[in-house]
């Protein structure tokens, strides 16, 4: 099992609690990555977004790729794996950025790419939102591209959204960067076999996440590929000396403060996602349903579901946590 952490550009990952010290800030997400490397984590996930979907809309939020390349450049072993939203980056000058990002992080920068969920963000940064379907058939063009950038000269492309006749993009990664994707949905997940290295899943219960590994399996199987590289899954963790204390801490955690405002941003996210389990208020209280891994508990206990997951075909956890510095070098030591 290895294990990777999500880089804070939001700050706080949890959106009823206030006294969380993790900080959106440069300094604290440099300071925190040195340490995690240090501390054995794999990889670091930065996650796009350019409004805030934990705080609320006013509230600070840092971009992605200017961090993911910085992170890029004073690590030695950790690995950058960055959010890529295909809506908001043009695919040819992509191809090349990733190249020289190679470059730069010794082959240790990766991309995730994702869809997009958020109508409202691509209406204020003046991005056109597609229909989830439409979401996956550029995305899915997209990769094409950037793959065929990376080994073809000239490369030439005619799809649905994207054209390209006769075109050079030098100098070619003497590795691929890898690609990582999660979806849920059928149109999601039949798009994701056909390009992805590693699959990425929300949190979820044992039996959750071995039903979706079985699955995309068998897509890739049936679809005549070579088997994924890996299974990650997102998780927030919460370890305490005793049950009694994490199962105190994950009450704190999910008492919503503000029913309306949480209301809001919850339907905001579930009306634009095709999720495959109901989200319940309670898990929408941390991103990207970390709750639902149920990593709460004491050391021995976690470590137990830990086992339960690597059992079933899990060998990546991306850990959210709060506060991040002093909870990721308790998780490092109690866990690893």
């Amino acid at each position: 099992m290895k294990f990777g952490y999500w880089s804070p550009v939001f700050g706080s990952w949890l959106r009823n609690v206030n006294d969380d010290t993790t900080q959106c800030s440069w300094e604290y997400i440099k300071d925190l990555t040195l340490k995690a490397e240090k501390l054995g984590y794999s990889l670091t996930l930065v996650p796009e977004l350019y409004l805030n979907d934990i705080k609320g809309h006013k509230a600070p939020c840092l971009d992605a790729w200017a961090i993911a390349t910085a992170l890029a450049s004073i690590t030695q072993k950790i690995e950058i794996l960055a959010a890529l939203r295909p809506q908001y980056h043009q695919v040819a000058t992509t191809a090349k950025e990733l190249t020289t990002l190679a470059q730069i992080s010794n082959h240790r920068f990766s991309i995730n790419l994702v869809s997009a969920w958020w109508e409202e963000e691509a209406r204020q940064f003046g991005i056109d939102f597609k229909a989830h379907d439409d979401r996956y058939t550029f995305l899915s063009e997209y990769a094409q591209i950037l793959k065929g950038f990376w080994s073809k000269s000239p490369f030439s492309f005619k799809g649905k959204y994207f054209e390209f006749k006769d075109s050079f993009n030098e100098p070619k990664p003497s590795t691929q960067p890898l690609i990582y994707a999660g979806g849920e949905s059928e149109t999601g997940r039949n798009a994701i076999t056909q390009f992805a290295d590693f699959y990425l899943m929300h949190g979820g219960s044992v039996d959750e996440v071995e039903t979706k590994i079985k699955d995309m399996k068998a897509r890739r199987a049936k679809a005549g590929l070579k088997e994924f590289k890996g299974f990650g899954m997102a998780a927030y963790v919460i370890i305490k000396n005793t049950q009694e204390e994490a199962l105190a801490e994950l009450k704190r955690i999910t008492t919503i403060k503000n029913e309306e405002a949480y209301a809001n941003s919850y339907q905001d996210f579930t009306s634009n996602s095709n999720l495959n389990v109901e989200l319940s208020k309670a898990d929408y209280s941390v991103s990207n349903r970390g709750l639902r891994a149920n990593l709460i508990g004491t050391a021995q206990q976690v470590r137990a579901k830990i086992k339960e997951f690597e059992e079933v075909g899990v060998d990546l956890i991306i850990i959210q946590c709060a506060n991040m510095k002093e909870e990721l070098e308790k998780i490092a030591h109690e866990l690893f």
